[in-house]
């Protein structure tokens, strides 16, 4: 088989002998490389982890707690390293990657102290027709979950799945973003560090095709973070062998600003949460909608505070090559269709960076409101009220996160929305509970992170009754006799007699 190399950001042929080039998104310089698994490989992969998994289960959540606090704090103690792997592979400015590994670590630790609750059986009241019966619900691990995880936020993401797998007692094999090989590499070999004894977290690397050999190659469940293009194609792939999946897909965040907002407050979480990480945040603030009375005096506010940021100082560079062309497209399509900018506009896009790009006055009908764009770009519009701001918000394919800034009705505006998550008085703040389910609705996915939710998500669950007093009336048999059918019909009587 001929050898041959493959650059990362581009999508390399999978050979026997690949390897996937790493590269600096800002000067383009060579990190290192992984080897590109093949089918073969990534098969294996699987299955040893499946080996191991039966132990790793076996220990129980108080043995796997003390394990993965071991990994935790190799991750800690090695802190400079992954810092350092952050700013070189994925681009980003210090701050942002000392952000991401204190809310990886926060999650990881959340997890384990946890899953024994998520896992501990639940008992349910049986009911006059079980009278003499005990209900139990049982959760246990899949075996092998496959996680695919994103570029963007290549430890956070990811860890969201997998701590909370592997705490549940399942083993994980996990495909990082082509982009980001050597951070997803390097989490594999610090748990290998930590925790010698159990290889319940494999690494397979390569493009798209290796994540489609992942999904064959027999785990029990997978849990997919990207676009949902790709996200089809993973479902797909999956719905061959009945695979269950979690969906973490994309989002069109949008804020609404309320008459009775603390606008300062209110800029600086919108613009913070609209140009973090380069904007390639998938539940960061993409759509702005205040109302009329406030409109004018919050666009000034944000319009200063973005216009004093740059890219490469401020935050870091676009990670993936093609996304500056969706950004470039979006900013384009916003201009043609009646958009003004007021901060930056086609002059922002200089490759690798994009600095801030405040759009108003675009149409709801536009590309650039209603697709993803992942990127510094901030659309604030003008809402006739609060109920035309939930209506504009709502209208949106996408419901992943969103923000609130108000007063009085800020909790009533964030039950309104369609969004899995809402921040009220803040920006992507849920991100950072590690007890709140994390995940959207519509075309953002399906599925949790995070919190119980996001535990029982890599459990299975059975139900058992159990007979610990036989009754001598029975009408669950064909032995029954006239007295059973007459305590049915008892039973069904009685819900005639409940109070309407």
């Amino acid at each position: 088989m001929t050898t041959h190399t493959a650059e990362c950001p581009s999508s390399p042929e999978i050979g026997e002998s690949a390897e996937l080039v790493c590269r600096n998104p800002r000067t383009g310089k060579s990190l290192g490389s992984v080897p590109i698994s093949s089918s073969e490989e990534t098969r294996s992969a699987v299955a040893g982890a499946r080996e191991a998994a039966i132990t790793w289960a076996a220990l129980g959540a108080r043995e796997r707690r003390r394990h993965l606090d071991r990994w935790r704090r190799t991750i800690a103690d090695h802190r400079g390293e992954l810092l350092g792997l952050l700013s070189d592979e994925a681009g980003k400015v210090p701050a942002d990657a000392l952000l991401e590994v204190n809310l990886a670590l926060h999650h990881l630790e959340w997890a384990a102290a946890n899953a024994g609750r998520a896992l501990a059986p639940q008992r349910a009241h049986s009911g006059l027709m079980m009278l003499g019966h005990s209900s139990t619900l049982v959760r246990r691990p899949y075996g092998v979950v496959g996680v695919i995880g994103p570029w963007n936020y290549p430890v956070y993401t990811p860890m969201g799945s997998i701590a909370y797998a592997l705490a549940t007692g399942n083993a994980v094999v996990f495909k990082p973003s082509e982009y980001t090989a050597l951070i997803g590499q390097w989490l594999v070999d610090a748990f290998a560090d930590a925790v010698p004894d159990h290889p319940v977290l494999a690494a397979v690397h390569g493009d798209g095709a290796t994540g489609a050999a992942l999904v064959e190659a027999g785990v029990d469940k997978v849990a997919f973070t990207g676009s949902a293009a790709t996200g089809r194609r993973v479902m797909a792939g999956c719905a061959q062998s009945l695979t269950p999946v979690l969906m973490e897909l994309g989002g069109k965040d949008a804020a609404i600003v309320d008459t009775d907002a603390d606008l300062d407050d209110a800029a600086d979480a919108i613009v913070w949460g609209a140009l973090m990480n380069a904007g390639q945040t998938c539940a960061g603030v993409e759509r702005v909608y205040a109302v009329d009375e406030v409109y004018d005096s919050l666009l000034e506010r944000i319009t200063q505070r973005a216009g004093q940021l740059r890219a490469g100082v401020d935050y870091g560079a676009i990670a993936m090559p093609t996304q500056i062309d969706v950004i470039s497209r979006h900013v384009d399509a916003a201009l043609a269709d009646g958009g003004r900018a007021v901060v930056g506009g086609r002059e922002s896009v200089r490759a690798p960076f994009v600095d801030p790009v405040v759009l108003v006055d675009v149409p709801e009908a536009s590309t650039a409101v209603r697709e993803e764009t992942f990127g510094p770009v901030l659309i604030v519009n003008r809402a006739d009220d609060v109920h035309d701001a939930i209506s504009r918000a709502n209208a949106a394919p996408y419901a992943l996160g969103a923000a609130v800034f108000g007063r009085r009705r800020g909790r009533w505006i964030a039950e309104q929305l369609r969004s899995g998550m809402v921040s009220v008085n803040g920006v992507v703040d849920f991100g950072a509970v590690p007890a709140l389910p994390f995940g959207g609705n519509g075309a953002s996915g399906f599925g949790r992170i995070h919190g119980m939710p996001g535990l029982q998500e890599f459990t299975t669950c059975t139900s058992i009754t159990e007979r610990r007093l036989r009754l001598p009336i029975r009408p669950q048999r064909f032995s029954r006799s006239p007295v059973d059918l007459g305590a049915l019909i008892l039973l069904l009587n009685r819900h005639r007699w409940v109070r309407r």
